[in-house]
């Protein structure tokens, strides 16, 4: 009877509680919108796995090496325990990832109308006003965000997972599981939530304007431009410097035509292998103590407020620039100004097209598109030199 009672006490059902039975719910729940509704599979499958595994009692996935009085490995962290603090503590899954997608980026029809940086710049105002929102609420003693977990939770508002893991493993650790759910869950809501904003900001008419054709950007532009823009973040924004740094390798390795083997694993295996390590992390911290809290509940709302800010900023910066400019601008295209690449862009074509049949607004899009990627990792920088600067 000992050795049966023993045997039950060790089970996962008599260690199971009830937070962590809620927490494998939401994995499930996570794999769902993963498998069944197409919602960001690449990074919601691992995330969701990783909340499984992270979640089963007794286990020990997440934990930490315990050592001896002499310095001596008593017993080993669990997995994912060793792939948080190699990849995501240190920045490094991230970084990869952003190497890869600069590797996938054309910047041609951002070269070819440059006037759509503006527009990139405009949609991460979300960010900051999100940043401000979370203050606000914390001193109003709503929620008990930190100024670290205010600059961690405006991220979400750039649409661009890889930025806001980045930021927050740096500034905040303990938000990250739902920082990063909630910036990939609003990533793959885009075509269910900026529709609606687009159409309430623009009139038939200005979703049916149609735009010239852009130029033919040469092959020395698209060299020089991640080189360029390398060295000036570099100088004027160093804390910028680690993800366009890496966004830039990436694409100067698709434009160089040199090296198109190391472009190649940067676009397809590394970035692949990266993804799975990356979402299992995240799921790392996932756990129940970290993500059940009223917090989270902010933190998934305020999201969605600077998701919806920087959409609305782009759309109206854009209807601004058509009535000041002498080429017709669709205001649509601003909306891509979130960095969610391409999908942005493609939301930006199908609403132009429901306006207007012959209307083909997806190389214009992605424009702000690019530029928004640029801009979310400018802001990164920011936040986190602000966030420094201020003693954390």
């Amino acid at each position: 009877m000992e050795q049966l009672l023993s045997l039950w006490l060790d089970s996962g059902l008599a260690q199971l509680t009830l937070g962590q039975g809620a927490m494998m719910a939401v994995g499930l729940i996570l794999l769902y919108l993963a498998i069944h509704k197409k919602f960001e599979p690449l990074l919601l499958v691992p995330i969701g796995i990783g909340t499984l595994l992270v979640n089963v009692p007794g286990a020990g996935f997440e934990a930490a090496p315990v050592y001896d009085a002499a310095g001596y490995l008593v017993s080993p962290g669990g997995m994912m325990y060793y792939i948080y603090e190699a990849g995501i503590a240190t920045g490094l899954f991230p970084l990869i990832i952003f190497m890869g997608v600069g590797a996938m980026t054309d910047f041609g029809p951002l070269l070819a109308n440059p006037k759509t940086l503006l527009l990139g710049a405009a949609a991460q105002f979300g960010i900051f006003a999100t940043v401000l929102g979370a203050v606000t609420f914390s001193a109003l003693g709503i929620f008990d965000f930190s100024i670290n977990d205010a600059a961690s939770i405006g991220i979400i508002g750039g649409a661009d997972g890889p930025t806001a893991i980045f930021v927050t493993s740096k500034l905040s650790p303990d938000i990250l599981g739902p920082v990063a759910v909630a910036a990939y869950s609003y990533m793959a809501l885009v075509p269910i939530i900026q529709p609606p904003i687009m159409r309430a900001l623009t009139t038939p008419e200005e979703r049916a304007i149609k735009m010239e054709q852009l130029r033919p950007v040469s092959r020395t532009e698209k060299v020089v431009f991640p080189l360029l823009l390398l060295v000036l973040v570099a100088m004027f924004l160093p804390t910028a410097a680690p993800l366009l740094g890496m966004f830039c390798f990436g694409n100067l390795m698709r434009e160089a035509g040199v090296v198109d083997r190391l472009s190649d694993t940067a676009q397809n295996a590394l970035i692949n292998v990266v993804t799975i390590f990356l979402g299992l992390g995240v799921g790392s911290k996932m756990s129940a103590d970290k993500f059940l809290s009223v917090e989270t509940l902010g933190i998934l709302l305020l999201g969605a407020v600077a998701f919806c800010i920087g959409t609305a900023c782009g759309v109206l910066l854009a209807k601004l620039m058509n009535k000041l400019s002498k080429d017709p601008i669709n205001p649509l295209i601003g909306s891509a100004g979130v960095s969610a690449v391409p999908m942005a862009a493609r939301v930006s074509n199908k609403v132009g097209q429901e306006a207007n049949p012959h209307n083909h607004l997806l190389m214009h899009a992605m424009g702000p598109n690019v530029a928004g990627v640029i801009g979310s990792a400018i802001a990164a920088g920011v936040m986190i030199s602000m966030v420094s600067g201020m003693g954390g």
